[in-house]
């Protein structure tokens, strides 16, 4: 059986599973790489992103859909809050009006935080081949390809200002998010407290110590995720 909605074993950090899906989005995002002078300029470029963005929407769709079926669906959880959450939200707009200011904001989101879910998945007892298996890795993994889209296809690239800019946002987006974790009990951006399942938090300390080491790591990941596009930037400086 390659799919299920009933109980399946524990997902596995590292799993064969798990590195089967990693290896089949690193392919996807290789392909696009070497077709992307193809698409180009093309009646597809449009289209093609297009594509991308109504994924992104009706995977969203189907999970709260299956949290609906399976009565697992609460404020305080399923709501599109999380980092990623905004990621296909942002992500879907960014694809349909071809916004540079959106992907200046969501290149480093996509790159450094839902690369980060990827190796880390928070889907705990849904393991391979229940649908969650799947829709999080299409989820986490469509995010990363719309900004992969926009800068292949598009030759779109994220100056240094964007990564300040896009931390900028993040904390702004901290303090509604945090009204709505003490509304809802929810724990959105993983502010509320420690996720229950493995991630690199774990490494941090307790609450609310932690949070200030989130920062320093998401201005360290986002100065990682900036560095191919600073070397390709002086690249293009020296031709």
């Amino acid at each position: 059986m390659w799919l299920t909605f009933g109980p399946t074993e524990p997902f596995k950090l590292f799993s064969l599973e798990h590195l089967m899906a990693l290896s089949a989005l690193l392919g996807i995002y290789l392909l696009l790489y070497l077709v992307r002078n193809r698409i180009r300029n093309t009646n597809w470029q449009r289209r093609l992103g297009y594509m991308i963005a109504y994924a992104l929407l009706i995977q969203e769709i189907s999970l709260n859909l299956f949290r609906l079926w399976s009565g697992t669906w609460s404020v305080a959880t399923s709501l599109p809050l999380h980092l990623c959450g905004l990621g296909v939200i942002f992500g879907a707009l960014m694809l349909i009006t071809e916004s540079k200011r959106i992907y200046d904001i969501i290149y480093f989101w996509a790159i450094a935080g839902a690369s980060q879910a990827l190796l880390t998945p928070d889907i705990g007892a849904y393991g391979f081949p229940h649908f969650r298996y799947y829709q999080f890795f299409v989820s986490h993994g469509l995010i990363i390809l719309a900004v992969l889209y926009m800068t292949f296809v598009y030759g779109y690239r994220p100056n240094y200002r964007a990564l300040w800019a896009s931390l900028f946002v993040l904390a702004v987006l901290l303090v509604p998010i945090a009204g709505i974790n003490v509304l809802t009990g929810g724990n959105y951006f993983f502010i509320a407290h420690v996720p229950l399942t493995p991630s690199l938090i774990d490494y941090l300390g307790p609450w609310p110590y932690y949070i200030i080491w989130l920062v320093v790591l998401a201005i360290i990941m986002f100065h990682i995720a900036y560095f191919p596009m600073a070397l390709s930037t002086k690249r293009q400086r020296r031709v």
